[in-house]
């Protein structure tokens, strides 16, 4: 039987319902780079999104773990303000996975993918998380994508991201998830892979055309291109000078746009080029060390700062 982490205020009141509500994975990584290796690290989609969001705004987690999940791990995450209600706790191993980067980073090779209790994920959604404002569905099964849709209320801003495994295996219930959404995440192998045209443009359109207002193609270090109906806008990624660990850093952009924009009243082509920029900003942070071992120590001042920085070198006021 599962059972979740729930929080209260002293004295037992239960936290507000938090404005941005996350759906993912969380697992234990072991990572090997060109220049160090790391075991038993925090990861998973929603691991990464959450911490990110909760720069700018309540967020919420949904997702699923063994009794063998780190208790520090937990106190990290109540730190950081992150809402555990939906996290689901069940006897068994936690979601693994192991991984090596080539020198040049954007190559990376999974060694070893144990799912353990996640192959039995069901997302169950707190009561006071199924009238959030703002949803991001990270990277799981468009099946249980749906099936969160299915829990929600009225909610303003839903955001997903997908990957090549579920264009390749359930094309049929991504299609379905597209219809329900506001914007898809995804890179440039898998919008061309998903589509068949080597011109993001082209494929853009495409995926448009399937129910999103927006498609945002994520491009490494080269940024972010964002489509809609109204056009392209482009977003550079913030220039470092050295990348320690770059896992999770598309989910931490992620995160970071979903809990900029919940930060805001608008939802519309400015303030989402705006997130953008605080998500570029948070997984800039974010891979200059292993994990989340960044993002725990940085203050919110920190990420401000970079994010006027950011702002100043793509010549926004």
């Amino acid at each position: 039987m599962a059972n979740s982490l729930t929080q209260c205020l002293p004295g037992g009141r239960p936290l507000n319902p938090p404005r941005v509500v996350v759906v993912g994975s969380v697992a234990m990584d072991d990572i090997v780079t060109p220049t160090a290796c790391r075991s038993n690290q925090l990861g998973g989609s929603a691991s990464y999104a959450c911490v990110a969001a909760s720069f700018f705004t309540s967020v919420g987690m949904v997702g699923i773990v063994g009794s063998d999940f780190p208790a520090p791990f937990v106190q990290r995450f109540r730190r950081a303000g992150v809402d555990l209600r939906g996290l689901q706790v069940v006897p068994g191993k936690t979601f693994r996975w192991s991984g090596v980067y080539e020198k040049n980073m954007d190559i990376r090779r999974t060694l070893k993918t144990e799912l353990n209790v996640f192959a039995d994920f069901q997302p169950a959604l707190p009561e006071a998380y199924i009238h959030a404002p703002f949803i991001l569905l990270a990277n799981i099964s468009p099946r249980l994508q749906l099936h969160v849709l299915d829990q929600i209320r009225n909610p303003r801003f839903v955001a997903a991201d997908t990957m090549n495994l579920w264009i390749q295996t359930e094309a049929h219930h991504l299609r379905r998830v597209l219809a329900r959404i506001d914007l898809l995440t995804l890179n440039e192998s898998e919008a061309r892979e998903w589509t068949g045209y080597e011109s993001l443009s082209r494929a853009a359109r495409r995926l448009l055309a399937m129910g999103p207002r927006w498609i945002l193609i994520k491009r490494g270090e080269q940024g972010s291109r964002l489509f809609s109906t109204q056009g392209l806008a482009l977003m550079p990624a913030y220039p470092l000078e050295s990348v320690k660990d770059p896992t999770g850093a598309g989910d931490l952009f992620a995160g970071g746009l979903v809990g900029r924009l919940a930060q805001g009243n608008r939802i519309d082509e400015a303030a989402i080029r705006r997130a953008m920029q605080a998500g570029s900003v948070v997984a800039s942070l974010g891979v200059e060390q292993f994990g989340l071992e960044r993002l725990w120590s940085v203050k919110r001042m920190g990420v401000d700062a970079r994010i006027r920085d950011f702002r100043r070198m793509v010549g926004w006021r």
